[in-house]
């Protein structure tokens, strides 16, 4: 084909392109659900518009520099260009989501400043500016608020890629939050009953379980036995589980204080290194998961002179001591406690334990003094994140937390996950489930030897 009939034949060729674009936005747009299609219209309303909303927003700049060649037959000098940073712009079920370039004294600073102008003009209900690659931002307009939209989780059954990475839902901008559960030793959990402690704790649950490299123990303060509660269907998947009697507890927690022991002793023999993230979880040596729900069951400060409540006092204090030992020294050697309660106040998670978990979030509480306690101080600063304000059964399943990696607080929702979907998953992976005390000792037989000094350390 010669160049002028590359030239001649150009028209119909776009044409074509165009014909075919058209189709497949066509097709996109028929085969989205009644929320895209809005947030599609709206991704046009916002592309159409975009020149000339800008420039009144405050996000343009003049360039007062002549162009290199001018060209002009009056002799007239051209006008300074205006120029309006470029943006690109993608639809999903809650909005738009623009990526923009950033131009001299049009950035960060400019485009947050403007964020009220721009949900207005783009009909969201709130707008966020966010740093993405050098000289680009992300601007995030959401249509729907993501955190009334209740939402639902089913478990793929599939080994995480990342196990230590626990997926919490979305944000209020409809972005996925994840937390980083590597070197985290405790995580603590409040908020009032039914609005969704144990259905997070339940995803992730269902989302690691196929792992061989994590095991489960449970204390559920609202329970007696592993076939009632919130965690019934997860049992089989569960090394170890007691309910709301404090000696059964009691003895658990000292089983897991002795592995705590076990594996401090024996992690430079058998691991090689001093903290066990250095090489990670494995199925001989799991990250060790225990779930206290309801903790003020096992905490609580008894009062009293008679015998059954002197008894029930020391075996809380002993409870307390030896959670305070896992969540201080069992971080190194791969073990991790959750604890929930409904109002995390130190007569229900004390404080010598819950100031040293890193990571907490809060479902709706009532007085704000809940919410300090539960979040810290700084969720005084910050009241459209505070977790007073979730009371609304709107928000059942919104928690508010500290974001790794941004500053201050955000609300996220978290989803709801089937009761038959949390029992398939425990059914499948019921054959994983293994005591960790039985592992490290097999490990340490078969590292060094039945004859060895270790490995009787370990087996006592």
């Amino acid at each position: 084909m010669t160049a002028q009939e590359i030239i001649e034949s150009a028209p119909a060729l776009a044409g074509a392109a165009l014909a075919l674009w058209a189709v497949w936005w066509l097709v996109r747009y028929v085969r989205a659900d009644k929320m895209t299609r809005a947030s599609i219209r709206q991704a046009i309303r916002v592309r159409r518009g975009w020149r000339r909303l800008a420039p009144m927003a405050g996000l343009s700049v003049t360039d007062k520099t002549p162009p290199a060649v001018v060209v002009s037959v009056d002799g007239k000098v051209p006008k300074p260009r205006v120029l309006v940073p470029k943006i690109k712009v993608r639809a999903d079920r809650y909005g738009v989501m623009v990526r923009a370039a950033c131009l001299p004294k049009v950035s960060l600073a400019e485009f947050q400043r403007a964020a009220p102008y721009l949900a207005d003009a783009w009909r969201c209900t709130r707008v966020s500016v966010l740093p993405d690659t050098p000289g680009q931002l992300v601007i995030r307009g959401v249509r729907v608020d993501p955190l009334i939209v209740p939402t639902e989780h089913i478990p793929t059954g599939e080994v995480p890629e990342e196990l230590a990475l626990w997926h919490l839902g979305m944000d209020e901008y409809a972005q996925p939050v994840s937390v980083s559960l590597s070197d985290v030793p405790g995580v603590t959990v409040a908020g009032l009953p039914g609005f969704g402690k144990t259905s997070l704790v339940n995803r992730f649950i269902c989302d690691t379980a196929p792992s061989a490299a994590i095991q489960y123990a449970v204390a559920d303060g609202k329970v007696t036995s592993s076939h009632e509660g919130d965690y019934a269907d997860l049992a089989h998947r569960m090394f170890a589980f007691v309910g709301d009697d404090l000696e059964d507890a009691n003895a658990l927690f000292k089983r897991l204080v002795k592995l705590r022991r076990d594996r401090s002793a024996s992690i430079r023999a058998l691991l090689g290194v001093k903290n066990m993230w250095h090489v990670g979880p494995s199925e001989t040596w799991p990250l060790t998961v225990l779930i206290v729900d309801e903790a003020h069951t096992y905490f609580r400060d008894y009062k009293g002179s008679d015998a059954q409540t002197k008894k029930l006092a020391a075996l809380a204090a002993e409870n307390a001591r030896l959670v305070e030992d896992l969540v201080k020294k069992g971080r190194s050697v791969g073990i991790l406690v959750i604890i929930a309660t409904q109002k995390a106040t130190g007569d229900a998670i004390p404080t010598f334990i819950r100031d040293v978990c890193p990571v907490g979030l809060s479902f709706a509480q009532k007085t704000a003094e809940a919410a300090v306690v539960a979040l810290g101080d700084d969720i005084r600063n910050w009241p459209d994140a505070n977790p007073t304000a979730l009371q609304d059964p709107a928000y059942v399943g919104v928690a508010s937390m500290a974001h790794q990696g941004r500053p201050g607080f955000t609300r996220i929702r978290t989803p709801y996950v089937a009761d038959q979907d949390a029992a398939h998953i425990a059914t499948d992976t019921a054959h994983l489930t293994r005591d960790p005390a039985e592992l490290l000792e097999e490990l340490a037989v078969s590292a060094m030897g039945k004859d060895d000094p270790l490995t009787r350390i370990v087996a006592a």
